[in-house]
């Protein structure tokens, strides 16, 4: 008993002990507000100085200002300038030389670039202003200051034309004069670029200041855009500065008594639920798969809480589901995302989007749950929380992106069908066998049992006849039916063997020339050694074809250690000892659970059943009662967790079972034809 307890325990403490170490210990906004709507709290002020951080929106129109306009970036060419002056010394101007260096040097001094100043680069460049670097210093000009090439060569025109009364503009073109008149103001395109997405970066996530003890929203007040927008502000900067100037003593005593009271009501939920999971290898499996639920959602919760909508959490209740009954699933697995409720900002909605997927999840997987349907179950889940989503988004009870958040519910249900595959892993680690291989192995058509319908076919029938008496006995008293299904398919493996020492068989030797009864020329001894050989040949079979342990176990103990009575009464009669019972009795062991001792009360009432002649209820109980205490008189049932009510549950079921089965048929009455031939009516 003492072991028992610290093997409950123990793990228990572990659990506690991870979800005080994975905890937030930092303050949460405990404070409920939307837009539109009263402050139904307090009149809060501020407690500290804080920013006011911009929207994701004004954020985002304040980048695409900066992409819709981009100030072109230029590098003054002092080369080009010297070359074209030195150009111009060398022309035929008569005595106008020396007026026209003087005016094209004022010109490229201010500078001069293409009359196109609008280019399509990342958007429009601005019309107004320009960059220039001069000189290794890069200084905004406005664009009135610089000369396009039209303007300058207007402006060399103006400044020469009083000097003289010839034709100017037929001088300058006849001497080539336009020609030397060229940018010397050229677009850096590569700087453009740079200087422009480094201002994008410069944008100011905040738009003012809140100072302490500054009113924040007063009780009752309609909470507007920017009083909405100042809580958002205030919420963000309490949970970073109450974590860190908070005493950290308390947020650890505050963790403590949360996870002490989550593992407090795991317990109580696996103990009303089914709490025989406590003495067997589902208990730490079950404890491993609540402890990664909530420690994901917990990580995430400290890490970045836009992943949550990513997290498959619905993969978990398939974890469960696969090895575990509905009853016990669904308290789990909602006790498992209650850190997520407790822990995060939109805990609640979250909470229920995921318990809702998840219980639809665990329903439709039962239709959905071979190969490529599995995808199925996975659009289904996505149904789900996306129709979640937007219920709760048109109610304004969470915000966010809604293009985005679908999209992350989407990726996080594909990938519960990537991570369904560590059930297997799970099934291995943890020595369990999952629902899903539990009804592979009932198939009748596997090679094992097609060789089992070959070499014995009364066997098979046999076994057949007792999976579906075990499975309306496991629903009535909420056992696994596909557990016990398949323990009744394979519990008579080892007569294949020898298929002719058993009687069900015998219509195989009928078919032989040589038939004869096969423990005609045997002692009872030898027939009693042959007939208990079925339960070892059985363990040794199904090792070779590496059946799960749990089926090995029903081979073991479906006769437990009972004795083959019919050989061993033979032997007694004959002069035998009762000193050699123990060469008559099964090596068993006893049924240590509830599901072998079904197994055995089912495979005895069928075999025996074929006895009966009157299969009213009176008789059938009184035939259930018969072998129920027999088996209780040889101790078979001192090991096994079955309760009195559960028993009479299984009588009960066991006698309306034979009597359905073989009720009886209405006789057809014969009429003769007109040649006074027999024929059936039907």
């Amino acid at each position: 008993m003492r072991k028992n307890v610290y093997n409950i325990v123990a793990p228990l403490i572990l659990v506690f002990v991870v979800l005080v170490l994975m905890m937030p210990r930092t303050a949460k906004f405990n404070y409920d507000y939307r837009k539109g709507r009263p402050w139904k709290y307090e009149t809060l002020f501020a407690q500290f100085d804080f920013p006011i951080y911009k929207t994701d929106e004004q954020l985002r129109q304040e980048r695409s200002s900066f992409d819709e306009t981009v100030i072109p970036y230029y590098r003054f060419s002092e080369e080009i300038t010297n070359k074209n002056l030195k150009a111009i010394s060398g022309l035929d101007l008569e005595n106008l030389r020396n007026a026209v260096m003087s005016a094209m040097r004022s010109i490229y001094q201010k500078g001069v670039i293409q009359d196109e100043t609008t280019r399509k680069f990342d958007g429009s460049l601005s019309n107004e202003v320009i960059f220039i670097q001069k000189n290794k210093r890069a200084e905004k000009v406005p664009l009135s200051e610089v000369y396009k090439v039209s303007d300058a060569r207007a402006k060399l025109l103006a400044d020469i034309s009083p000097l003289t009364r010839r034709n100017v503009d037929s001088l300058f073109r006849k001497a080539g004069v336009y020609d030397y008149l060229v940018p010397n103001v050229l677009f850096d395109e590569q700087t453009t670029t740079i200087v422009h997405s480094e201002s994008d970066k410069s944008v100011s996530p905040t738009s003012g200041y809140v100072s302490a003890g500054q009113l924040i929203v007063s009780s009752g007040e309609i909470v507007t855009s920017d009083i909405a927008q100042i809580l958002d502000s205030y919420k963000r900067e309490y949970v970073m500065n109450m974590g860190a100037e908070g005493p950290a003593i308390l947020y650890w005593i505050g963790n403590m008594l949360i996870a002490l009271g989550f593992v407090v009501i795991l317990f109580l939920a696996i103990y009303y639920a089914n709490r025989r999971i406590f003495l067997d290898s589902r208990y730490p499996y079950l404890l491993t798969v609540f402890s990664l639920a909530a420690l994901t959602g917990l990580l995430i919760v400290r890490t970045n809480e836009n992943l949550l909508f990513y997290i498959p959490f619905t993969l978990f209740a398939l974890y469960l589901q696969a090895f575990m009954r509905k009853r016990v699933i669904a308290p789990v697995y909602i006790i498992s995302l209650m850190p997520l409720l407790v822990f995060a900002h939109n805990g609640a909605v979250l909470f229920v989007m995921y318990i809702v997927a998840g219980m639809i999840a665990i329903y439709v997987f039962d239709y959905f749950q071979k190969g490529w349907r599995q995808f199925v179950t996975a659009f289904i889940t996505f149904g789900v929380l996306a129709l979640l989503y937007l219920g709760f988004r048109a109610a304004d009870l969470i915000e966010g992106n809604v293009w985005l958040t679908l999209l992350s519910l989407f990726i996080g249900s594909m990938l519960t069908v990537a991570g369904y595959p560590l059930v297997f892993l799970f099934e291995k680690l943890f020595n369990l066998v999952s629902n899903s291989r539990l009804i592979e192995l009932c198939d009748t058509s596997n090679p094992l049992v097609r060789e089992l319908e070959k070499k014995a076919p009364g066997t098979f029938q046999h076994s057949l006849q007792v999976m579906n008496m075990v499975e309306a006995v496991a629903r009535a008293v909420d056992d696994n039916p596909n557990q016990l299904r398949a323990g009744a398919l394979y519990h008579d493996l080892g007569k294949m063997n020898n298929p002719l020492c058993f009687v069900e068989n015998e219509s195989v030797a009928l078919k032989t020339e040589t038939f004869h009864k096969y423990h005609e020329d045997l002692t009872p001894l030898q027939s009693a050694q042959d007939i208990i050989r079925h339960v070892t040949d059985g363990v040794e079979i199904a090792k070779k074809h590496h059946l799960p342990s749990i089926i090995v176990d029903f081979i073991k103990t479906h006769h437990g250690t009972t004795k083959v009575t019919y050989f061993y009464n033979k032997f007694l009669q004959q002069g035998g000892s009762e000193e050699n019972v123990s060469d008559f009795t099964y090596p068993g062991p006893p049924p240590s659970t509830k599901s072998q001792i079904l197994l055995m009360l089912c495979d005895s009432v069928e075999a025996a059943s074929r006895t009966l002649t009157d299969y009213s209820l009176e008789s059938c109980s009184r035939f259930i009662d018969r072998i129920v205490a027999g088996k209780m008189e040889e101790g078979q049932f001192d090991n096994a967790d079955i309760t009195v009510r559960e028993l009479s549950i299984v009588k009960d079921t066991l006698v309306n079972y034979l009597a359905q089965t073989h009720h009886e048929r209405i006789v057809y009455p014969n009429r003769k034809n007109k040649k006074n031939k027999s024929i059936l009516s039907l």
